[in-house]
């Protein structure tokens, strides 16, 4: 029986529920006689406490309590690290701080006795630019660790220097890629109660349920199996909801006041204390020979952690390998750091560092392209990483490298031309307005499918077989979280299809740590990879006992991937990642040379997803995709001065609405099956976000002949460069 629920676009599981407003996000929860939780931030960079007095807000109307770190037994969290406090003690380190939370009988009763609450601080020097704060005399953010750097990595293969020697055309560049916020639709909120097992629960948004419970187990010093963490409807994440928001705060005053505690952060309260993506600085020098051949390249990486670790050794793990690229370069020197600064934390976001690498590798082959005198397309394409390559780590790709087929894809559909073995573009598009110019871009990357550099990965699901005679229904139990994308959708498809039943017979249990085990966060593009292999294995185990006439029939299995390495801490040698996902993007953009309005008209993005099991989720996943790396490109401007944010509301950081959208985005999705995934599938989630930035900018440089080596390319930026260029000798 083959039930072909493989490569279907079937409704998603979830549709009709948000669609009618059934559906409950955390904010929608609630609970009878739930009290409502406020926090008190820093809103300041860096200082100490001096003086905290609550007493006037605990003797406040309708409040029930007021917590500060004392009330925390384990006064620390960390995703990568223990570094950061629940509750400042003594020393704030950004504007986002939680220094004490106050617990009322309404809402409003909470913010009012906020404003009781006395703090004396004294200010300490700030650091606000990585740059610096690697410079000896700067001010020390954790003094127990010696210095500002959290961590470096470095890459050494071949000899650059001589390998410069030989290079006909070398190219220097200097780069800075921005802050980003994430800006999912619900801000962060959440409902925490102890249940009918007596277990703290916490019903909140998140991307690892695990990993919240361990978290919040950790710094109330509890054993985990007191804590049940369960995620409702997640209104986006997009790596915002990695780290901890209001988890633990929340767990801390239900398990202290016995009652259902609820928070809902205004949008002001999400945007100044969650984690950004990270600020990169890039210095870079690349070589070529005449004929287009990469003979060296040398980069320099400093990213911006901001006050706390959070995820950033991971983070800049994947720029230090993305930093060169698609493309099989022999010779290779990296170095990369990531430092604290007061700056809002910096962590996980769609991409997670590769599209900041990406962003300089992709600007210095256009820069390389255009001193050769060659078409961009040709020069990526003598060199783009194949079956077999090196990676710049020294260790060979995984099977089932589509980078070439995926880049000639993108190039054909946005009009590039192979004639007389040669690619060439095609020819510059005409606008009968004098102030618009017309530009067309290509660039295209890969990255990561699951964890990486040696950190433990795994997936587990358990499926249960109901029935007599015949298989009736079958219970998927899997904490995979869905975050907006159709993971549980897609769940249900691959089980469906490893069970051959029709889907309408697959239930899911999913997200909950009372029901479910360990899934690994959906993170990293990993989630129907990781989760469609666990799923596979449950099905297997499950059919067995079913066939050996068990009823119930349960299969448990826990995926493992192959394993991975970390970088040696000399030469960077590794085996990073145990499979990729690859992706070729071009732009077109119409750019007005008087107001310096960049608009993005259409982009082409092919992407090998192995197999697409639901074919309309991946389009939907290239659409956002690509709109929300435009906004990274060329609206969205997170401003931070001296450790302050600047843009902390929508009216103030601009993300792209509906009239923004590009015109046409042509989705060309491809199926090289990956030969490890399940069905043949890969992660995308986070790949078409990739290239995007850089396809932009070099759109841009073909419409105005400017090159920008910053952005948001918002209109003062692009018209001050215009300017400096029409100055220019």
């Amino acid at each position: 029986m083959t039930t072909n629920s493989i490569g279907r676009s079937i409704a998603r599981v979830d549709a009709v529920g948000k669609v009618t407003g059934q559906t409950l996000y955390p904010g929608d929860l609630a609970l009878p006689g739930m009290l409502h939780m406020k926090v008190l931030f820093a809103r300041r960079p860096r200082a100490r406490i001096k003086r905290l007095d609550v007493s006037r807000a605990q003797a406040a109307q309708g409040v029930v309590a007021v917590f500060t770190a004392k009330d925390v037994p384990v006064n620390e969290f960390g995703l990568i690290m223990f570094d950061a406090p629940v509750l400042a003690s003594d020393t704030v380190r950004w504007i986002g701080e939680k220094v004490a939370l106050v617990v009322a009988e309404t809402e409003k009763q909470a913010a009012r006795a906020l404003d009781l609450i006395e703090v004396e601080y004294e200010d300490l020097p700030v650091v606000s630019d990585p740059r610096e704060a690697m410079q000896p005399g700067a001010p020390q953010l954790h003094p127990d660790k010696g210095n500002n750097v959290l961590v470096r990595y470095r890459i050494r293969k071949g000899d650059v220097d001589e390998a410069f020697k030989h290079a006909d055309v070398i190219v220097e560049g200097a780069y800075h890629t921005p802050f980003q916020e994430h800006a999912f639709l619900q801000p962060e909120a959440g409902l925490a109660y102890i249940d009918e097992e007596g277990r703290i629960t916490v019903q909140v948004a998140g991307q690892w349920t695990h990993e919240d419970q361990e978290q919040i187990a950790h710094a109330l010093g509890l054993p985990h199996d007191k804590i049940r963490v369960i995620y409702p409807a997640i209104g986006g994440a997009f790596g915002g909801r990695e780290d901890m928001s209001v988890q633990i705060i929340l767990a801390l005053a239900a398990w202290k006041l016995r009652k259902p505690v609820k928070i809902i952060w205004s949008r002001e309260e999400s945007m100044l204390a969650h984690h950004k993506r990270h600020q990169m600085f890039f210095k870079a020098r690349w070589g070529a020979t005449k004929e287009g051949k990469l003979v060296a390249a040398e980069v320099e990486a400093t990213a911006d952690v901001g006050a706390y670790a959070y995820t950033s050794t991971k983070v800049l793990g994947n720029t230090t390998l993305m930093c060169t690229g698609p493309y099989e370069i022999p010779n290779v020197k990296v170095d990369t750091y990531a430092v604290y600064t007061n700056n809002v934390p910096a962590g996980a976001f769609r991409g997670f560092g590769g599209p900041q690498g990406l962003f300089e590798a992709e600007l210095q082959m256009d820069k390389l392209a255009e001193k050769l005198g060659m078409d961009p397309v040709e020069l990526r394409i003598r060199n783009l990483l194949h079956e077999g390559s090196l990676l710049s780590v020294g260790t060979p790709l995984p099977r089932g490298v589509s980078m070439p087929e995926v880049a000639v894809k993108a190039a054909e559909a946005a009009g590039w031309k192979h004639v007389g073995g040669r690619w060439q573009r095609p020819h510059a598009l005409s606008s009968t307005q004098k102030s618009k110019r017309y530009g067309l871009g290509y660039a295209c990357g890969f990255k990561n499918v699951g964890f990486s550099f040696g950190a433990p990965e795994q997936c587990t699901a358990r499926i249960e077989l109901r029935g007599t005679s015949e298989i009736e229904e079958a219970i998927v139990y899997h904490s995979g979280a869905d975050c907006g994308q159709g993971a549980h959708t897609v769940l249900a498809q691959m089980a469906a299809e490893a069970l051959e039943l029709p889907i309408e017979k697959i239930k899911l249990v999913v997200s909950d740590t009372a029901y479910t085990a360990n899934s690994g966060s959906a993170s990293a593009s990993r989630m129907t990879f990781m989760a469609g292999n666990s799923i596979l294995g449950a099905a297997e185990v499950a059919l067995k006992k079913w066939r050996d006439e068990e009823r119930p029939a349960i299969g448990t299995y826990q995926y493992r991937p192959p394993k991975t390495t970390p970088y040696d801490p000399q030469t960077g040698k590794s085996e990073p990642n145990f499979a990729y996902g690859y992706v070729a993007e071009a732009a077109e953009v119409e750019v007005d040379i008087e107001t310096g309005h960049v608009r993005l008209l259409r982009v082409w993005c092919a992407d090998d997803v192995g197999t697409a099991v639901n074919p309309q989720l991946v389009q939907g996943q290239i659409e956002g995709a690509v709109v929300q790396a435009q906004g990274y490109a060329i609206l969205e401007n997170f401003v931070q001065q001296d450790g302050k944010v600047l843009t902390p509301y929508l009216s103030t950081y601009l993300i792209p609405t509906v009239l923004d959208v590009p015109q046409q985005v042509v989705s060309l999705i491809m199926e090289y099956p990956d030969p490890i995934g399940p069905f043949g599938a890969r992660g995308m989630g986070e790949m078409p976000y990739l290239p995007m930035a850089p396809a932009v900018i070099a759109a841009v440089r073909d419409a105005t002949g400017v090159w920008f080596d910053d952005f948001p390319l918002t209109p003062d930026r692009v018209l001050r460069e215009l300017r400096k260029a029409r100055k220019a000798p």
